[in-house]
């Protein structure tokens, strides 16, 4: 059944696309979500209008995430927690940590954001990405001390 994105969907396509899925799919999840329209001629012709809304919020949205990337990058988030001789630490330091800085700071950014991969277990600097949009990627500088 071809379908009209009328959202992204992850491992489907982005707004305004045309996409072929299961009839059982579409008729079950996404047309029940309002995700996607039928693509019938009518809503086909109203593809160029979803496409053109879709560009001017995805400007307003990349431009918002460029802002609030300059505001991330200069800052440094200086943890001080205890450590061993080789530099491990007792705890470590997680999103939740950098979630929380980001908020002291003024900056809301969901965690799911925060490109920790694993919690920091040892002494150092380190770049922490955190994805504001698909295009916008802002690396907070980490420094864990010994305290």
């Amino acid at each position: 059944m071809k379908v009209i994105l009328l959202d992204d969907i992850p491992k489907l396509g982005r707004r305004g696309e045309v996409r072929d899925v299961a009839e059982g799919y579409a008729r079950n999840y996404l047309l029940p979500h309002r995700l996607v329209l039928p693509a019938s001629p009518q809503n086909l012709k109203q593809i160029e209008q979803i496409k053109q809304h879709q560009e001017v919020r995805s400007q307003r949205a990349k431009a918002e995430a460029e802002g609030q990337a300059k505001g991330i990058e200069v800052l440094t988030f200086s943890e001080v927690r205890q450590a061993s001789e080789e530099g491990r630490l007792y705890g470590s330091v997680g999103v939740s940590d950098v979630a929380a800085f980001l908020a002291q700071n003024g900056i809301s950014v969901e965690k799911r954001r925060i490109g920790l991969d694993e919690p920091i277990k040892a002494l150092g600097e380190y770049a922490v990405p955190i994805r504001l949009h698909h295009a916008v990627t802002a690396y907070l500088k980490v420094s864990v001390t010994r305290g």
